[in-house]
């Protein structure tokens, strides 16, 4: 038995504790006149109560009412509100301290006992006493309702135990019925009162047996039981029957006061604390002691049990601690479809969740350690159906136990193996581990429990967990470590302190490490891949089919994905832990060993998971058939930079406005701002509608705001003149002539603009333009009927008249496009634009090459028919690969760069271009410049390139992007004008130019034609395709870290692919005599890291290929890795018969180069294997590796670079 301490506070001594029926809450009466409310669960101090006057020495939970009651040394009894948090009412009447109060289970009844020697009973109800019960002839320390009869027991320093009957009392105070007359003349009789004539509440029984005072008595919750703590040093538990009660035994152990006690709710165990600083646990049936806790310099006054669940509060000198006296996490582990569990009475049970079924007990533990102490931990072999279960009894202790194949009941085992130990593990088909903590050993052992190595840890662990076949997961205090116990060392070591459990995923590529507030995601090679924190303690975690991490909290069922985004699922009641989780069902185990089925809504998480992977198609059948709306959803799509999906959730017309508006949306924005007519939406859509050059619905704003001078001035800008025309026709009507006059000098109509002058009485205006204009006659005209005279206006010199410029071309006939507007690859699926993709995709000719690509003979295989199917085919000539295109999902996990020395400030005089390169070390912006030499440079200083052919249209689409040439006056040359991506900046040590074509542009277009060439085997286009994004990249720049790490991880992308297409080509192209080297190359074509979806591909081939020549062992490995990702569909039926066929032969009739089991990279010259240990040289850019012959020469992947070149990292970033 140990103590599980899950909540502790400081304050000044605790007298009184009791726990919330259904909250996580805890109230602590403490002797400096306050009590405390607690939440326990999270550790938070939710308010404090202070008006009693002295000590608080009880309190007590109404068990359904918002209400508790405390009483104190003021003699004062006090009712308080949980929902107001103030004093409701105080009872007063007792004549000094006041010990305890409790409320009634049922009735609206308070107990309590005092220092003046009496126990009062009130009714919190009419706030009035209702019972006085006096017989105690010294302070009366504790009085407690029975929790179901009416009965009272009580304790006092008289050296006493009493029991009280107070059914009379219940029939004075409940609702009045008919009686009948026997039962009139019983209720006269029946009680003859006590000495003062009180036939309310009369003694029962008188216990005596205490040498000194009781200080706490107890009902059992169900048996007719007391049990009494005394100064006597001894617990004393007591029977009573109808007629009398006596004492049973004695528990003694204690050297100092007991101060209180109590039954155990829901084990047959007594539980007391006292003076001499210790909680002791006792079997309530041999009257032993079991279990002493102590603490160092406090003493226990107050302890106190939760009715529902299994914790316990004690109160001593510094505060209060909420503790467990055992774990209740059920032993479990998962193998497939079956959980096998540990249930509450210690039986193994298996659980079919194929089935929906589960299975009869197979085995009884009852005799595995104590019985108290449930088992620790479950571990299973399927090759021997056999089980590893450890128990912390007897500082650790573990048995290897046989599984019967037919549940038959709880038989007790009969060839079991024991050991000691505190953790133990299966780690091969015929080996488990054996942690022993205090030596800090680890034991290999073989099925007969014979130790076969020991191995000391290689630093101070807690805890092993199962690693991978022939490894371990050693959890240290602060970091997790992977551990090989073959080669004795450590592979990879992680930082992450108070892991407590390990969650796989079932494909083996992640492991979820789970501490009390924190999960660590990390690679099957302790790579870390996300971590989050919660304020809830974390209790299980599994993982779904979409690589979804479900986990749940004391309280929620959460998830999160690998890139750390995490969400709510649903609220829990309960603890529990969960087990596996298959679509919407949620298989998980209570605390008392049963299997739950939870039903989740995996909406969400899984439009999260296929927003990551930008799996639109995916996105689009979540939107139209599911209800997955809220602001949490708009605000994540938002935060992501997808608010052309969150539009798509949202009905609400004012965040659709500003949803399209952010994304661009310019017909949504005006649908929302006509439905909304706002004055202040038309200005906005206005201001985005002109940045757009979106001029149409710029024209319906000014309209909307009646704003005549900018609508005028926009049909000037785009030539619009006969709609100017029609506005200096408006004005005139509406009598504007502000307007007017506007729209006449747009229009150049100096007839118009002086006959408006003429018409408002400015004769002298009229004149001046008349003449300014050499209109000689008309401005006489205008002298005489003025009636002014020619020296009365002065005029200045008159130069050569000018006119409004013209518009080149008329652009009101069509939109410009001043910023990107086309739809987003989402906007297109959404639209109808783009071709849906599926599972199965056509191949797009006729019959497959199936001798290159490997049918089966038909000899081969009796009656089955394993030939590829026209769709099935790995095609040469234009068929696809007859799967689905792959979208890239690029993480944060690249290198970080190399620093390099910044380029001085700009200085006055130069030109922009030349800014740029002072300001840059990156190549792309000496490029932009127009420096090509510097440019080159850099790059042959940075990543080693030599040959910079391939380049050249690179380097000339991003100079050419970063200048606009505006037509001048005829006879001089065009205006240059330079596009900066720092728009904002003012700066000129800090402008930078705009780069053609962002990375996230090569991830949205040219990585998906890429994987589309793949995708339907067009492998030399693909290679091409691969190769022009590198160069791209080369010649790029980023703005953030962010940026920089994927552009990193694009080029990791592009050399794996290139790599291994060039590996696949190479095996094309060899004849059918070099048998050897084809398989070889089929095998090596494995290990490129693609996608999922296309590493499918490589699988089947070489799964074809070595069956098709009678490499039955590798053929059966390269199926299984099949099965491993396509567990379902006619190919992973195909895979399962070659890999039956393959395992009934299980030898290789060509011996090749390929150790499945070795770690090594391929040389990206010869296509062979480079094994670890083994000198090799690298592609400064790429990071491909080469044999050391290849030093000096161009990559292969690449071509641009030379291998081994010194340099000091490519730059992307200023």
């Amino acid at each position: 038995m140990q103590m599980l301490t899950k909540f502790e506070s400081k304050s000044s001594r605790a007298k009184g504790v009791a726990f919330h029926p259904k909250r996580p809450w805890i109230l602590v009466s403490l002797h400096s006149s306050t009590i405390q409310l607690w939440d326990y669960r999270m550790g938070t101090l939710i308010d404090r109560f202070e008006e009693h006057d002295g000590p608080v020495r009880g309190v007590d939970f109404h068990k359904t009412q918002p209400l508790f009651v405390s009483g104190g040394d003021d003699y004062k009894i006090k009712v308080w509100s949980l929902q107001t948090r103030r004093c409701l009412f105080t009872l007063t009447g007792h004549l000094d301290y006041v010990r305890t109060v409790f409320f009634h289970h049922e009735l609206p009844w308070i107990i309590s006992s005092s220092d003046d020697q009496t126990i009062r009973i009130w009714n919190w109800q009419n706030r009035s006493q209702i019972a006085c019960l006096t017989g105690h002839n010294h302070y009366t320390m504790c009085a407690q309702f029975h929790p179901k009869d009416d009965l009272i027991v009580s304790a006092s320093l008289d050296q006493t135990v009493r029991v009280w009957d107070i059914s009379g009392l219940r029939k004075k105070h409940s609702a009045p019925t008919t009686m009948t007359f026997e039962d009139q003349i019983s209720r006269v009789n029946a009680n003859q009162g006590d000495m003062f004539g009180n036939t309310d509440a009369v003694v029962k029984y008188v216990l005596e047996g205490h040498d000194r005072g009781v200080n706490w008595v107890a009902f059992h919750p169900t048996m007719p039981l007391i049990i009494s703590s005394s100064d006597d040093r001894m617990v004393k538990l007591w029977r009573m029957s109808e007629t009398k009660a006596w004492e049973v035994d004695t528990c003694r152990g204690h050297f100092n006061n007991v101060t209180c006690c109590l039954f155990h709710p829901h084990q047959d165990l007594i539980i007391s604390v006292g003076e001499d600083k210790t909680i002791r646990t006792w079997d309530l049936n041999k009257r032993t002691s079991v279990q002493s806790f102590r603490r160092e310099s406090d003493r226990f006054w107050v302890i106190a049990a939760h009715p529902e669940i299994n914790l316990f509060a004690a109160g001593h000198d510094s505060g209060v601690m909420v503790f467990k006296l055992e774990r209740e996490r059920p032993a479990s582990t998962v193998y497939q479809n079956v959980l096998f569990y540990v249930n509450k009475e210690k039986q193994v049970r298996a659980y079919d969740f194929s089935k929906d079924s589960e299975s009869l007990p197979l085995l009884s533990l009852k005799k595995l350690g104590s019985p108290w102490t449930p088992p620790r931990s479950l571990s299973y072999n399927p090759a021997e159906r056999a089980i590893l279960v450890t128990s912390p009894t007897d500082s650790g202790i573990y048995e290897l136990i046989r599984l019967p194949r037919d549940a038959t009941g709880a038989i007790e085992p009969t060839d079991t193996k024991r050991g000691s130990g505190n953790s133990a593990v299966f780690i091969a088909r015929n080996r488990f581990a054996v942690f022993t903590k205090s030596s800090q050993s680890i034991e290999v052992k073989d099925l007969t429990n014979a130790t076969t190595k020991t191995i000391r840890a290689p630093t101070s662990i807690n805890d092993i967990h199962y690693g991978g076949t022939g490894c371990l997961l050693l959890f240290a205090p602060s970091s997790v470590i992977l551990y090989d116990i073959h080669q004795n060392k450590t592979i990879a070591e992680l930082s992450a302190s108070g892991v407590k459990y390990a969650a796989w995923s079932s494909d083996g590529m992640h492991v979820a490490l789970l501490g009390k507030h924190t999960i660590t995601i990390a690679t099957k090679n302790l790579e870390t891949v996300c971590s989050l924190h919660e304020t809830i303690r974390i209790k299980s975690a599994t993982w779904n089919d979409l690589g979804v991490l479900i986990y749940s909290t004391l309280n929620h069922i959460k998830y999160t994905l690998l890139n750390g985004d995490s969400g709510i699922i649903r609220t829990l009641e309960s603890t529990l832990y969960l087990a596996n989780i298959k679509g919407p069902i949620v298989y998980c185990l209570d605390r008392s060993g049963k299997v739950l089925k939870l039903t989740i809504d995996p909406t969400e998480f899984r439009f999260k998971k296929a927003l990551i992977s930008r799996n639109y198609e995916e996105m689009l059948r979540i939107i139209k058939t599911s209800n997955l709306v809220g602001q949490s959803i708009i605000s994540y799509l938002q935060k992501k930079g997808y608010p052309e999906i969150a539009l798509q959730f949202v009905q609400d017309p004012q965040t659709r406005f500003d949803l399209a508006i952010e994304c661009g949306n310019l017909a949504v924005a005006d649908e929302m701002a006509s439905q909304l007519d706002r004055p202040k939406l038309w200005t906005k859509l206005g201001v985005v509608a002109l940045e757009h050059g979106n001029h149409e619905i710029v024209e319906k704003v000014y309209h909307k705001l009646r704003n005549a001078e900018k609508v005028s001035f926009l049909y000037l800008i785009t030539g619009n003149t006969s709609k100017l025309q029609r506005m200096g026709a408006v004005a005139d009507k509406m009598g504007n002539y502000t307007a007017k006059f506007q729209t006449s000098l747009f229009l150049s109509d100096v007839e118009a603009r002086i006959q408006m002058l003429r018409e408002i009485d400015m004769g002298a205006l009229a004149y001046a333009s008349a003449k300014a204009n050499g209109l000689d006659d008309l401005a006489q005209e205008i002298l005489e009927s003025s009636g002014i005279s020619e020296e009365q206006v002065s005029l200045p010199a008159l130069g050569d008249q000018l006119a409004v410029p013209k518009v080149l071309h008329n652009t009101y006939e069509k939109n410009l496009q001043l910023k990107q507007s086309e739809p987003t690859y989402f906007e297109k699926v959404l639209l109808g634009q783009v071709e849906a993709m599926s599972l199965e995709d056509k191949t797009t000719n006729g019959a497959a090459d199936t001798d290159r690509f490997g049918s089966f003979a038909e000899n081969d295989l009796a009656d089955d028919d394993f030939a590829p199917k026209d769709n099935e085919a790995f095609e040469e000539d234009g068929g696809g690969w007859d799967i689905d295109e792959e979208l890239l999902d690029v993480n944060d996990d690249a290198e970080g760069e190399i620093e390099t020395a910044a380029l001085s400030a700009a200085a006055s005089g130069v030109s922009e271009a030349d800014l740029w390169c002072r300001n840059s070390p990156v190549a792309a912006d000496h490029v932009a410049a127009g420096s090509f030499a510097s440019a080159m440079q850099l790059l042959n200083r940075q990543v080693g390139i030599v040959d910079f052919a391939p380049l050249k249209p690179r380097f000339l689409e991003v100079y050419q992007a970063s200048k606009a040439y505006l037509p001048a006056n005829e006879g001089l040359p065009n205006v240059v004008t330079y596009i900066r991506r720092t728009k904002t900046e003012t700066n000129p040590s800090k402008i930078l130019p705009v780069i053609a074509r962002t990375l996230s542009q090569l991830t949205a277009t040219d990585l998906q034609e890429a994987y589309k060439l793949v995708r339907t085997n067009h492998l030399d286009d693909a290679v091409t395709k691969f190769r022009g994004i590198l160069y791209d990249v080369l010649v790029s720049a980023v703005n953030t870290q962010a940026e920089a790490d994927e552009a990193v991880q694009l080029i990791d992308i592009c050399r794996e692919y290139i790599l291994g297409l060039s590996i696949e080509l190479e095996r094309r192209a060899l004849p059918e005599t070099e048998l050897k080297r084809n398989l070889e190359l089929a095998a090596y074509f494995t290990k490129a890291k693609l996608q999922p979806v296309h590493v499918h591909n490589a699988l089947q081939v070489a799964m074809t290929q070595s069956f098709k020549h009678k490499n039955y062992a590798s053929a059966s490995r390269f199926a299984t890795q099949y099965l491993e990702l396509v567990a379902s569909g006619p190919k992973a039926e195909q895979a399962r018969k070659v890999k039956a066929r393959a395992d009934a032969v299980g030898s290789d009739a060509v011996k090749i180069e390929y150790d499945q089991y070795a770690e090594f990279d391929i040389c990206a010259g010869t296509h062979t294997p480079i094994y670890a240990g083994q000198p090799f040289v690298q592609d400064p850019f790429t990071k491909a590796k080469y044999v050391p012959e290849y030093k000096g020469k161009v990559c292969a992947i690449s071509k641009v670079s030379a291998v081994g070149a010194p340099a000091s990292g490519l730059r992307l970033l200023p």
